[in-house]
């Protein structure tokens, strides 16, 4: 009885090795992209509460309702869209630009999903700028950003993911600490765009301290594959102003940093 059992126990235990794994939710770079894309198809078609409706959804940093929210409730002519993905955090990050339609708006818009599933969406939590928001001027803000490029950057050049999550905190601590904008690593041809306020080089012009309110509730998309964090934030060193700060890295060095504020 001894040899039969042993071959029973050995031919089991090569069954559970080698059977194949249970297949699972994905959330790949490709599939984050995918829906992101469905995402921006949605508010082109002005339908992003039927393409996302188990989704909860918050508009400048306060819970709402993907069906009454305004800048959804109607087709929108998008004039450029561009999106990164955080495979880590299963989240995006869209940038939209709409200058030539009846209402203009620039959007930042993070789309977090289920565990390992990017096709489950569970919060689209967007930053809706429009006529008033700080510095809004969506032509000359596209006309900025349209020439930039986002190229995918060579694996062995990426810079890594602590890196970008430093340097966007560290963005965002400038108005509180006095050192922090020497912690960044300004690259010399360095674009900021801030709503439709345009500086060049970067590292110019910086805040040093001076406000006792810290920069909070802050949420983060970060793609080393295009070097890039977007943070979603509430910018209480100026007041509780619903913003998105968004930075590409190249080389180590900051290459582009983007404001959307309300």
């Amino acid at each position: 009885m001894f040899l039969p059992t042993l071959t029973s126990t050995l031919l089991l235990l090569l069954l559970s090795t080698t059977a194949p794994p249970t297949l699972a939710a994905s959330c790949t770079r490709a599939d984050l992209l995918a829906t992101a894309a469905n995402f921006v198809a949605a508010v082109s078609a002005g339908n992003v509460s039927a393409a996302f409706p188990a989704a909860s959804y918050r508009e400048n940093n306060k819970a709402s309702s993907l069906k009454s929210a305004a800048v959804f409730s109607a087709p929108l002519k998008i004039d450029l869209s561009r999106s990164t993905a955080d495979t880590v955090a299963c989240a995006s990050y869209t940038l939209i630009i709409s200058s030539s339609g009846s209402k203009p708006y620039v959007l930042a818009t993070q789309l977090r999903h289920a565990d390992g599933d990017a096709a489950t969406t569970t919060l689209v939590d967007t930053i809706a700028a429009t006529t008033g928001s700080l510095f809004f001027n969506a032509p000359k803000t596209l006309g900025y950003i349209r020439n930039e490029s986002w190229a995918e950057i060579a694996e062995a050049a990426r810079p890594p993911r602590d890196l970008l999550k430093k340097v966007g905190d560290a963005y965002l601590d400038m108005w509180t600490d006095k050192n922090a904008a020497d912690s960044i690593p300004w690259g010399t041809d360095c674009e900021r765009v801030e709503g439709s306020q345009y500086t060049r080089p970067c590292g110019g012009s910086l805040p040093r301290g001076g406000s006792a309110k810290n920069n909070g509730d802050r949420r983060y998309v970060i793609d080393e594959v295009v070097g890039s964090v977007d943070v979603l934030c509430s910018f209480d060193a100026l007041g509780s102003l619903p913003d998105s700060h968004e930075i590409r890295v190249e080389g180590g060095k900051v290459k582009y940093v983007h404001t959307v504020t309300v």
